[in-house]
């Protein structure tokens, strides 16, 4: 797995903070006017199409039509392109007015806006981000994020204690889903149909008397799911049972 903020700390704080800096652009390279948001968004785009093995130095370079060495007077090397390419995607999510809106239809929408973004990026499951990016798009995230848990009577620490629960849950439930449709399509059958095929070879060997649970409350899943996980209800079920468990901390 990758891992975030493993570059140079400053240069990636320099690049991050590019904007605010008024470095819009490098101060060398060969092309006039290419930025360093052009080189984001082409390592973006190859991360979106490919995956994080398809970004490459290399191939992000032919992406914006200059030299590969080229590349290393915008960025030093792919560990600080990452940390651009997460800080990215972060600045771009949309963020609709919280205040408004009940408590738990903020935490709803904060859940929804963070499980799309693994749905159009999925490479950003690959990133460990125990040392986040901390960049303008990350703290924008997270100021806008907290604002679901404000005036419920929490104090800080629950507050980035709950926020940081519903991202977790969100990250975990998208990966088991983004591995779910892996499987079905490396072997190009679906779950169901692989059920199909499985259940009359583990039905030679299961005893429903040994394993009188599991084989109750497996079929009941089974039958409802069409196969053994569903992403959707496993996220849904989740989420419903996190924002009542915040209920009975705010009413506590």
């Amino acid at each position: 797995m990758e891992r975030s903020s493993a570059g140079d700390p400053g240069r990636t704080l320099e690049l991050l903070w590019r904007h605010e800096l008024g470095e819009r652009s490098p101060q060398r390279g060969p092309r006039k006017g290419l930025s360093i948001d052009q080189v984001v968004d082409a390592a973006v785009e190859l991360a979106d199409a490919d995956g994080l093995a398809g970004v490459t130095m290399r191939r992000v370079a032919e992406r914006l039509g200059v030299s590969t060495m080229s590349m290393y007077t915008y960025v030093p090397g792919k560990a600080e392109l990452l940390d651009l390419m997460l800080d990215g995607i972060y600045q771009r999510m949309p963020r609709e007015p919280l205040a408004d809106l009940p408590w738990r239809e903020r935490v709803v929408e904060i859940a929804a806006r963070n499980r799309e973004l693994y749905r159009l990026h999925p490479w950003a499951l690959k990133v460990s981000t125990s040392r986040p990016p901390l960049g303008p798009g990350l703290i924008t995230k997270y100021e806008h994020e907290l604002g679901a848990f404000l005036g419920l009577g929490l104090d800080d620490v629950a507050i980035d204690s709950a926020l940081t629960l519903v991202l977790g849950f969100v990250r975990s439930t998208a990966l088991a889903a983004a591995e779910s449709e892996a499987a079905q399509r490396d072997s190009a059958t679906t779950d169901e149909q692989w059920w199909h095929t499985s259940a009359p070879l583990l039905a030679e060997v299961f005893d429903p008397a040994k394993y009188p649970n599991a084989a109750r409350i497996g079929a009941a899943a089974g039958a409802r799911h069409r196969a053994a996980y569903s992403p959707d209800h496993a996220y849904e079920f989740g989420l419903d049972r996190i924002v009542d468990g915040f209920a009975a901390l705010i009413d506590g």
